[in-house]
């Protein structure tokens, strides 16, 4: 993430870290992602910092899935998609007009970009942040609780932990090799504060715990890849992490928990620290918790954002600015959709579903595409015994609806030409259990690829691309907002029709 100049003290919090520092899983080959027997009724999520707004970002937009979910030190939902990043940490004030901005997405977006937003007042939710955290700050966290209030969380199913002398990190209550101060706002962000966060915010969402386990053992940590999920989005690592307690791998149904780091903390910058010095592991190992890992990557290419003009994303963060598209937060976000996409994976293996699982159905073979057009594709795949419909998705983002296709075909329309898409197709079960997810079939629509443009928000403005309001630069047909109307921000805008412009890039 770029950060401003009056925001240096926060840049520290987020500076890099020599690998020399790096401690290490025992080395070994990445292997294809496990299909697992999962109760897909107690699929949880928590996340720090840039992972603590992607863990709220999947808590509502996928709130079908997602029964719990624990924000360390994050923001509100679509906070930094109207706002300059800035105004979403580094303890802003978030008034009551954002939230009801931020507000209306969510309400327009329920039951068609995102699932139901009325499954949000049953989720179970954890909050944590110090109030020595001047990165992000209790400030954005408030808005949080505030956000989760509004839709409908009753006070039984929220819990808001504010911890006195904590700085922006993930706390513990052991000392792990190379962990930080609980004061200090530095690498890896990991420290010993007294309070068992893994453990609170599992508790949150299942209730009483076994004892936990301080020496999980190493062969359980599965390094997988990552690239059949993340449709090359460039902020995402080529592997990922799973640790599968051995019950579990032995065939016990097991809940999946997805842990999310920050910025500054994937595997490459700090090693195994995130895995193994949070305490998850200690926690699944005992309980029976399948937890899942991602994994960033830096990225320092510029791409334009939803509201905070052109950025490169060098600290490795998960997106809650809009870096790889102005859906970051919606189902079709890239980086959504991807780890939506690993989650189905896991919990496709034999017996999973809710509440004890059933027959899962056998992954449908055979899928193909034909019949592109510029805005179309064809999917086509076998039957699959027992199956009372399907369901499609393209890039890891349900495509076909609420509804099952009943047949073993599906056009899939509203695509952008001269670009390659990837899809996949689960059967479904007459209880409504989803089966396990195909191989991958790809196709490019036909046409001539869209232009872009990368220019100062003025120079749009003054070439028609763009109009101004209030100051603001907004892109005509999509009036997505591309920040400060001057010659100092850079905005890319992407031609897909007529007079019709949105922030993007070009391939």
């Amino acid at each position: 993430m770029r950060f401003s100049a009056r925001s240096a003290g926060a840049v520290a919090a987020f500076a890099a870290i020599t690998l020399a520092s790096l401690s290490t899983v025992p080395a070994q080959a990445a292997v294809a992602l496990p299909a697992l027997n999962v109760d897909t009724s107690q699929t949880t999520v928590s996340g720090l910092s840039s992972g603590g707004f992607m863990a709220n970002q999947l808590g509502y937009a996928y709130s079908g899935t997602f029964k719990g979910v624990g924000v360390f030190a994050g923001g509100p939902y679509m906070c930094a998609g109207h706002s300059n990043y800035t105004a979403c940490m580094y303890n802003a004030s978030i008034s009551a007009s954002m939230l009801s901005t931020m507000q209306a997405d969510l309400n327009n977006w329920s039951g068609s970009l995102n699932d139901a937003l009325a499954n949000v007042a049953s989720q179970k939710i954890f909050l944590f942040v110090g109030t020595s955290d001047y990165t992000v700050g209790p400030n954005p966290m408030n808005a949080v609780n505030t956000q989760y209030g509004n839709n409908g969380v009753p006070a039984g199913n929220l819990s808001y932990v504010q911890r006195a002398s904590t700085a922006h990190v993930f706390p513990t209550d052991f000392a792990g090799t190379g962990d930080n101060a609980c004061n200090s706002s530095s690498s890896p962000y990991i420290a010993n504060c007294g309070y068992d966060g893994a453990k609170a915010a599992l508790t949150q969402f299942y209730g009483t715990l076994a004892a936990r386990n301080d020496s999980p053992a190493a062969a359980n940590y599965i390094e997988f890849d990552q690239t059949a999920y993340s449709n090359g989005n460039p902020g995402m690592a080529a592997t990922g992490w799973l640790y599968v307690p051995a019950d579990c791998a032995a065939g016990t149904q097991c809940k999946l928990h997805v842990a999310l780091h920050g910025c500054q903390q994937n595997y490459a910058t700090i090693g195994d620290k995130f895995l193994k010095n949070t305490g998850y592991t200690r926690w699944a190992d005992t309980n029976h918790i399948i937890v899942l890992f991602p994994q960033t990557k830096v990225d320092s290419t510029s791409h334009s954002t939803s509201a905070s003009g052109s950025l490169g994303n060098p600290n490795g963060c998960w997106d809650w600015i809009g870096w790889y598209g102005s859906d970051f937060a919606r189902k079709s976000g890239t980086q959504m959709a991807a780890l939506k996409a690993m989650v189905d994976h896991v919990a496709s293996g034999s017996g999973s579903g809710g509440g004890g699982g059933g027959g899962a159905l056998p992954a449908p073979t055979g899928v193909a595409t034909s019949n592109a057009t510029n805005t179309s594709m064809s999917i086509a795949w076998g039957a699959v015994t027992g199956a009372a419909g399907y369901r499609v998705f393209r890039g890891g983002a349900l495509v076909s609806g609420s509804g099952l296709v009943t047949g073993t075909s599906y056009s899939d329309t509203g695509l952008t030409a001269a670009t390659t898409y990837s899809w996949t197709v689960a059967a479904v079960d007459a209880s409504n259990v989803q089966g396990a997810m195909s191989s991958p079939a790809s196709g490019t629509t036909t046409g001539a690829a869209a232009t872009c443009t990368t220019a100062s928000n003025y120079a749009h403005v003054s070439a028609g691309r763009a109009h101004q309001s209030g100051g603001y630069a907004l892109a005509n047909g999509s009036n997505q907002n591309m920040g400060l109307w001057n010659v100092f921000v850079t905005t890319t805008l992407k031609n897909t029709a007529p007079n019709y412009y949105v922030i993007g890039t070009c391939p």
